[in-house]
């Protein structure tokens, strides 16, 4: 069962403007990097359907965040299916992250009034989703659907849509100007903010100092 309620998450969502994302097989490794991403200020975390027993992996994860770090927020993300969708829910899921659209998961997700960010590369896709009651749609594959041009070029007829760009963001502060200049939302970010070395090397440390330099340059971007 979720420990958030479904409009805390979506508004810490946009608080932050940024929803890190990442994958490990092993549960100490996956609480030492959720450890650090809430040290370092960040108060969401999606973690990904990736590997074998990744359901085993994340509910561990659960039940140590609400321990070790009680206000971050854990997701579930890559979830094709409402079935999967339900197993992760079921495993205290504050909310679901698909690749694409898929009805039957709106309709869990409505059910249980969890938010559910589907991945989009159209306009048809979002007005979908957002007929299903999506509020936040994940642009995906960021970069090559088209990158804040795509942002903007919505933003213009439909400056209601939410959007949270993944796939070709980076910490460079550049380019997340880019970003939320085209007026995105938040923003999703996986490896270039969890670096595969520093986990590698069990530098949880180094991902604690990346997180808070990320969420100050953010914030200041958007003059907060």
């Amino acid at each position: 069962m979720a420990r958030f309620d479904r409009m805390t998450t979506y508004n810490t969502f946009l608080a932050d403007g940024m929803v890190p994302l990442f994958y490990h097989a092993d549960a100490e490794v996956a609480a030492n990097v959720a450890s650090a991403l809430a040290k370092g200020g960040v108060r969401t975390l999606e973690f990904t359907n990736r590997g074998d027993f990744a359901v085993e992996v994340f509910s561990t994860l659960v039940k140590r965040v609400a321990t070790d770090s009680p206000s971050l927020i854990v997701g579930a993300g890559t979830i094709d299916d409402a079935p999967t969708a339900a197993l992760f829910i079921a495993h205290g899921a504050n909310f679901i992250v698909s690749p694409s659209f898929n009805a039957e998961v709106a309709r869990l997700c409505n059910r249980r009034k969890i938010p559910y960010l589907p991945g989009v590369g159209s306009i048809t896709e979002i007005a979908t989703a957002e007929e299903h009651g999506v509020e936040i749609v994940k642009m995906f594959p960021a970069e090559s659907v088209g990158g804040p041009s795509f942002v903007k070029a919505v933003q213009g007829p439909r400056p209601w849509t939410r959007i949270m760009p993944t796939g070709g963001v980076t910490t460079d502060e550049g380019n997340l100007r880019s970003w939320f200049d085209a007026g995105v939302a938040c923003v999703g970010m996986g490896s270039n903010l969890i670096k595969n070395e520093w986990v590698k090397a069990g530098d949880f440390a180094a991902i604690e100092r990346e997180t808070a330099a990320v969420l100050a340059r953010i914030q200041a971007i958007r003059g907060r």
